[in-house]
């Protein structure tokens, strides 16, 4: 991806679009020198990419859901205490050290497509080399954009051109089905000028592809089909749904899941890695931190400011027991019990679970970097293991640890390292997951499972059998995107497009507290384990969209109106 990452001489000049092309100052570039210099144009076109969000940041989306407890710092609290509006909306802006998750995304979106617009207008009297290319490569991140924005926030103004500063335009917004259509619109101009894929080795990977647009295509469809943003269950959606991920499945064959799971995630850019499809690439100059942000202070991580990316015991009681294939718990009104086909034993909770248990979550006695973590603390409570949070406030409070998208045992744990782990975007895994749920809905449970299986079968997982039909079989699609997708920004979204948010997001998040027994030898008996509160949360039927910032409804002087969801 050499091509994206902007050369240092060029950084001042491309920081901020709008400064390049509407002043002339004496330290950045104006906008006749950019647009008449190739090599400017195309960096300006490389720094469009910068409008897709990566995940690496110390508040990850997953604090905004069940998957983490959420240490209450950075702003992104406010989904988990039910006390968003309109006027804190803004707190959920992202920027790499702090932020809400790549959530509220609404005024940096419409920067960027206005940016995607200037240059779309440049080339109608531009003529460069790979023009058409780079032109579809715009229309794929302006259509990527446009999912952001309607996943988020239910409807959003289509804009196709570029506004002169100070120009007085008042937006209102288009229907979700009308920015769908955009989104379709937008992909079938691109793909014709782009080339199928690039592989993870190549110089390109990380520029738009067909494969991508085809991905992004499926990935709109299921959202489009889904009881959030289709009520009345029309079937043709489901049917766009499954055909859009069936036509990525048969045209790109080149792509595999990655043999082992955990590698997937923690390899750096330019490993060989047939699963991503689309994925954000870093370098050595212009990589990132997150190793660092989301280990326990034992490597020097900042575990406690950042510790709320630690996981949370909600997230661990969702993985099933390999041996049985069955979830280790079952809810009733509300309340978790054990479930007694699983084979789960309270005594080892930690033995025989879903190996994606093991390459997601650090947890007590597990062991990384050669070390053997430690989060228990004695019966009367004057010592504890070196990774519990009593240690270090800069140790996760529920004493898991996140394990997903850490390096591997041969790679440094440093401040002083930069870290070049790509975000994936899109992968094969999600894709064969919208498969299954989109046919599940059209009533074929038997490819369901088959697409399903397929995911499970990667990490030794048992088939789910042909006797676990409709809701049963529903749950276990919920529950397969649960594990298989932990922590890559789907969470968020699938509970509110499945209408359950009320439901989960409305469940107390819990960690765990292990009680040593520290005269007795025998690590077979000497810890219990019991859950710990940690966070009442509140979720509020309003709160399935985000709300558009007040100050944004008022610059517009009434025209354009509040998400669906927060009108009344």
């Amino acid at each position: 991806m050499k091509k994206i990452f902007l050369l240092a001489s060029l950084a001042l000049a491309l920081t901020a679009c709008d400064d390049i092309l509407d002043i002339t100052p004496q330290d950045r570039l104006s906008e006749d020198v950019v647009w008449s210099d190739e090599s400017l144009i195309k960096a300006y076109h490389s720094n469009l990419y910068t409008c897709l969000p990566h995940g690496f940041c110390a508040n990850m989306q997953s604090k905004a859901t069940d998957e983490v407890y959420n240490a209450k710092s950075g702003g992104i609290e406010i989904i988990a205490l039910g006390t968003l509006t309109p006027d804190n909306v803004t707190n959920l802006r992202s920027t790499e050290w702090h932020g809400g998750g790549n959530l509220y995304v609404w005024d940096s979106a419409f920067q960027n497509i206005r940016k995607i617009n200037i240059f779309l207008e440049k080339m109608e009297t531009i003529d460069i080399t790979d023009k058409e290319r780079l032109v579809a490569e715009a229309k794929f991140l302006r259509a990527y954009i446009y999912f952001m924005l309607i996943a988020r926030f239910g409807e959003a103004p289509i804009v196709t051109q570029s506004y002169e500063m100070g120009t007085d335009v008042k937006f209102t917004s288009n229907s979700f089905d009308e920015c769908v259509k955009f989104i379709e619109d937008n992909i079938a101009e691109a793909m014709p000028a782009l080339p199928d894929t690039y592989a993870t080795t190549d110089a390109n990977f990380g520029r738009a592809t067909k494969a991508a647009c085809q991905a992004l295509l499926s990935r709109t469809y299921l959202y489009a089909a889904s009881p959030l943003f289709n009520p009345t269950n029309d079937r043709t959606k489901w049917e766009k749904a499954s055909q859009a991920a069936k036509t990525f499945i048969d045209t790109y064959k080149q792509f595999d899941l990655y043999p082992d799971y955990e590698s997937c995630f923690n390899q750096p850019s330019g490993t060989d890695n047939k699963e991503i499809i689309f994925a954000r690439n870093f370098t050595t100059t212009n990589g990132h931190q997150a190793p660092m942000n989301n280990l326990s202070r034992r490597y020097g991580g900042y575990g406690g400011w950042w510790g709320g990316n630690g996981p949370s015991q909600n997230l661990v009681d969702d993985y099933e027991m390999q041996a049985t294939g069955e979830p280790a718990f079952v809810w009733n009104n509300g309340v978790k019990s054990v479930n007694p086909a699983s084979g789960y034993d309270p005594q080892h909770p930690y033995e025989g679970r879903d190996p994606r248990f093991y390459a997601t979550i650090i947890y007590d006695g597990a062991k990384y970097h050669g070390d053997t973590f430690e989060m228990w603390v004695s019966e009367d409570g004057t010592s504890w293991g070196i990774d519990n949070y009593r240690q270090s406030g800069d140790n996760p409070m529920g004493n898991y640890v996140l394990r997903k998208f850490m390096p591997d045992e041969k790679t440094t744990l440093s401040w002083q390292t930069t870290y070049t782990i790509p975000w994936i975007f899109f992968r094969l895994g999600e894709i064969y997951l919208n498969y299954a749920e989109a046919e599940f809905e059209l009533g074929h449970e038997d490819v369901c499972r088959t697409y399903l299986n397929k995911v499970r079968g990667r990490v030794s997982m048992p088939d789910i059998p042909a006797t676990v039909t409709g809701e049963d079989l529903k749950k276990r699609i919920y529950n397969e995107r649960r594990v298989e997708l932990a922590f890559e920004e789907h969470r968020y979204f699938d509970l509110r497009r499945w209408k359950l948010a009320m439901e989960i997001e409305n469940r107390p998040i819990y960690g765990v507290t292990i009680t040593k027994d520290t005269g007795n030898p025998d690590e077979n008996t000497n810890k219990a384990y019991k859950d710990e509160l940690l966070l009442e949360r509140v979720f509020k039927p309003e709160m399935y969209l985000l709300p558009i910032a007040t100050d944004e409804i008022r610059k517009n002087d009434g025209k354009l109106l509040q998400t669906p969801t927060w009108r009344e």
